[in-house]
């Protein structure tokens, strides 16, 4: 009897040491996928920096141009703002073909009339 006491002690250790072995390797494991999420995760949080940078950035570039959008609207002279609102009323300001004064069909742009209102300041 002594001698299988003595042989369930030394197997009972030896699944403890196996035990023990087995636990160490999958704590390895855990932490080289925990090492590997880590490094993802610092990848997104670094692409999502650049990302609220670069959306930052177009946010000021789309407030420029809107103000530069209103800017010109209040840049045009008198004569060319009058020109406008009759424009915008349906009338042809251009001089093509003698339409100036003359109703738009169904209030189509018209390349000349924008070419008078907004088209290079002399």
């Amino acid at each position: 009897m002594l001698s299988r006491i003595n042989e369930g002690d030394f197997l009972n250790k030896r699944e403890l040491y196996d035990s023990f072995a087995d636990m160490g390797s999958e704590t390895k494991k855990m932490l080289d996928k925990i090492e590997t999420i880590k490094a993802e995760m610092m990848r997104v949080i670094e692409k999502n920096a650049e990302l609220e940078i670069e959306n930052q950035h177009l946010r000021e570039h789309l407030k420029e141009l809107e103000t530069q959008k209103q800017n010109d609207g209040q840049g045009l002279s008198k004569s060319r703002q009058n020109l406008e609102m009759l424009y915008e009323e349906g009338f042809h300001v251009c001089n093509i073909d003698n339409m100036y004064g003359t109703r738009r069909i169904n209030d189509e742009p018209c390349v000349f009339c924008q070419d008078v209102i907004y088209g290079e300041r002399r």
